[in-house]
């Protein structure tokens, strides 16, 4: 056996994690020991009152700090404003509050001033609060790449009585994108001989169950016990998994299918882990079709049941693509098997033609989702 010097650095969690009802009042006294002249950032007009209480409160700590809106989603042009501004006003930390996107941007930015950072999540719709990873996107919302950072935050603050005001529209969209761990890297790993991507597998497939299990009741009901599981499932867990078992445990053709279809301007309205869930469809289906794998078609019949419950997209239909043209589909395809797309990570080949027609096949499911879906869900 050749035990070579072969090195694997990741990191793996949050510096410290505090987490529950009410968990800003415990976290912000740990902020002092951080920081004493704060960057706060965030978008959502929805999200305005809570950083504006934040911000009190802040002050309150007898501490100093500037607070400045995201234009775009992850996005250079914020970015280098962003950088400009700390630097000007001496920020010593970056205070993201707000989904995914947000949390990705000050993750991103404090890394680049090499400045601890702090994140509040405000949804459980991914695990962006938790990662040493941030996604860029362009101006107009098309992802570019995805970026490993040199640590996880300083400190997560992940607070129920903050998250459970999101809509329940971004707690379904966070189930599927962390079913997705179990999906993507259950593949993607099986032949690994690394023990910590083994276990983290396995941390996923525990994952996935608690999610069957909990999920619906989570989704219907805020004030449930299963809401706390789902929630921290989704925003917390789902983070640990990309944590222990790195990049071989994060994302495959799901993931990829999302980033390709992020490259259509029709494709803005769409959540994160919406496309992602269905990105799942689609490589179940590529399983099938390609290896004759039969037990991923009983998986994907599976999920369809369990999904639209969540009232999730199954279809294009469902996203609100039903307008794309085959050159749309054709140029999403392009680029989601670019020669960098972890779509290569499965263990077969894809190439854009059989994407395409994985797609295109999905879309002839009959079963459409027939609840309304609003932004208020």
């Amino acid at each position: 056996m050749n035990f070579g010097n072969i090195f694997t650095s990741h990191s793996i969690s949050p510096k410290t994690i505090i987490r529950g009802e009410r968990a800003w009042d415990e976290g912000k006294e740990i902020i002092p020991t951080i920081c004493s002249n704060p960057l706060l950032v965030g978008r959502s007009k929805a999200t305005l009152k809570i950083r504006t209480n934040i911000g009190c409160d802040i002050k309150s700590l007898g501490l100093n700090f500037n607070s400045i809106d995201l234009s775009y989603d992850c996005c250079e042009l914020d970015l280098k404003r962003l950088k400009s501004f700390s630097k000007i006003n001496k920020c010593d930390a970056v205070i993201a509050i707000g989904g995914g996107k947000v949390l990705d941007s000050g993750k991103l930015l404090a890394d680049r001033l090499s400045i601890p950072c702090i994140t509040i999540p405000t949804s459980a719709a991914t695990c962006a609060g938790w990662t040493a990873l941030s996604n860029i996107y362009s101006p107009n919302g098309a992802f570019i790449k995805d970026k490993v950072l040199k640590s996880c935050p300083e400190l997560l603050i992940f607070d129920h009585s903050l998250i459970r005001q999101a809509p329940k529209r971004t707690l379904a969209s966070g189930i599927a994108d962390a079913l997705a761990k179990w999906y993507e890297a259950s593949i993607t790993s099986s032949s690994s001989n690394d023990g910590l991507v083994q276990q983290a597998v396995q941390m996923a497939r525990i994952l996935r169950d608690q999610l069957f299990i909990d999920g619906y009741e989570a989704y219907q009901n805020p004030q449930s016990d299963a809401w706390v599981r789902v929630a921290e499932g989704c925003g917390l867990t789902a983070g640990l998994i990309g944590g222990v078992g790195g990049s071989r445990c994060r994302s495959a053709a799901a993931h990829s299918i999302h980033n390709g279809l992020t490259q259509l301007q029709s494709s803005k309205e769409c959540l994160h882990g919406e496309i992602v869930g269905f990105g799942i469809l689609i490589q179940l289906y590529l399983e099938e079709i390609i290896i004759g794998n039969k037990l991923a078609n009983q998986s994907r019949q599976q999920l369809i049941k369990y999904i639209k419950r969540l009232n999730l997209p199954i279809s294009l239909n469902d996203l609100g693509l039903e307008k794309l043209t085959n050159k749309d589909l054709e140029e999403a395809c392009s680029f989601a098997c670019n020669e960098n797309s972890d779509i290569h990570k499965l263990p077969f080949k894809v190439g854009e033609n059989i994407l395409l027609e994985a797609i295109v096949s999905q879309d002839k499911v009959k079963e459409y989702s027939s609840l309304q879906r609003t932004s208020q869900q």
